[in-house]
């Protein structure tokens, strides 16, 4: 296999808010229109007027994603600053409601509400989506049925969301409760081929349910516009470093399988009920909880579970130079996601006696401080 065919890309979701009531912004257009100027067709809008959207070039390496992910998110910081707000990496805010966003005025957009109603008006969420490109689109699908297994282990390292409108939800990613709300979400079941993937697609398109793939918002899919099989199920990375090493997990664990297919062996496809499962548990503990090894029939902690994957994709991390970034998930593990420490700040300050409002505050003032964190 050639290591070069293994090609990234990365989008990142963020959030703009003012930086005196923490609050979210709907920004002027000029705003917009200064980052296209300096970051050009990478910089997008999301469906939200308060969200900015940022997706890499194609990249060789996460050193490659490294580079181009930490001049966005400086490029984008200081001109969100020169209108008087700041960038926020989170899957959700602490506390601002949906209820008072307003949708970007495109065409694209202005259809989706049409069609999904209620589902999309609640979507104040961001997330991030990592793209490894395999060219042959059988491969893909093989690919796809097989790391649907580790996408639970993702999200639990990513997971940045455990407010929604100013209540703490009990759970690391709320993120996901509010997009399972949306059609054709989840763990998709494993495939027997590109042919039976396309005739599904072909069904919906067909009855004129929709107009193309990209309306299929799986965890994980087949990109529609790229040669790529794109992860979708994380969280948005508040820091940048989290970010990497996802990127990193995720290219190492589709060069595992794809050598494993090589020597005729495969990880073993299970049904999306069990992964689903996991995908529960990583959504309501993160890296504080278990998951199921499913080899075992029994609960496992996150802890001993990353252990084993760095163990076994080392060699990978190796050949991809990206074993600083692997080795960053046992940080993670150590020190917690985002979310565990937003739930941190928060009941520390209420602990003290902070108001509620204060403390949702400080939460989101430590947001803005960690998206930029370690960027020089």
């Amino acid at each position: 296999m050639d290591d070069m065919a293994l090609t990234l890309g990365v989008e990142e979701e963020y959030l703009l808010v003012d930086p005196g009531t923490g609050d979210t912004v709907n920004p002027p257009s000029e705003f917009f229109a200064a980052c296209q100027a300096a970051l050009g067709p990478s910089v997008t809008h999301e469906f939200l007027q308060c969200q900015i959207e940022i997706a890499t070039p194609i990249c060789q390496n996460v050193g490659d994603a490294r580079t181009h992910l930490t001049h966005a998110r400086k490029t984008l910081s200081e001109i969100a600053k020169t209108f008087d707000l700041r960038l926020m990496a989170a899957s959700t805010h602490p506390f601002t409601s949906w209820r008072k966003q307003k949708p970007t005025q495109k065409e694209r957009y202005t259809k989706m509400e049409q069609d999904l109603q209620g589902a999309i008006r609640r979507m104040l969420i961001c997330g991030t989506h990592v793209h490894v490109g395999i060219l042959d689109p059988g491969l893909r699908i093989d690919v796809m049925n097989q790391v649907r297994y580790f996408l639970p282990h993702m999200l639990a390292l990513s997971t940045s969301s455990p407010f929604w409108e100013g209540d703490l939800m009990g759970m690391k990613s709320y993120r996901l409760a509010v997009f399972d709300g949306m059609p054709r979400t989840g763990i998709p079941e494993a495939m027997a081929s590109i042919g039976e993937y396309e005739r599904m697609i072909g069904m919906l398109t067909n009855a004129g349910v929709i107009e193309d793939a990209s309306k299929i918002w799986w965890d994980i899919r087949p990109s529609v516009n790229f040669p790529t099989l794109e992860a979708r199920i994380c969280d948005m990375c508040t820091s940048l470093e989290d970010t990497l090493a996802i990127v990193a997990l995720y290219q190492c664990l589709v060069r595992m399988i794809i050598h494993l297919k090589e020597r005729n062996i495969k990880w073993r496809n299970y049904p999306a009920l069990l992964i689903g499962e996991n995908r529960w548990l990583a959504q309501r503990f993160g890296v504080t909880g278990s998951l199921i090894d499913f080899g075992k029939g029994e609960l496992v902690s996150f802890e001993e579970l990353n252990e084993e994957m760095i163990g076994f994709l080392m060699q990978h991390a190796e050949a991809l130079n990206c074993v600083p970034e692997l080795l960053h998930t046992r940080t993670i593990v150590e020190r917690g996601s985002s979310a565990c420490r937003q739930v941190e700040i928060y009941e520390r300050e209420t602990t003290a006696g902070t108001s509620q409002k204060d403390a949702l505050k400080s939460v989101v003032d430590h947001l803005i401080e960690e998206t930029m964190l370690g960027m020089k």
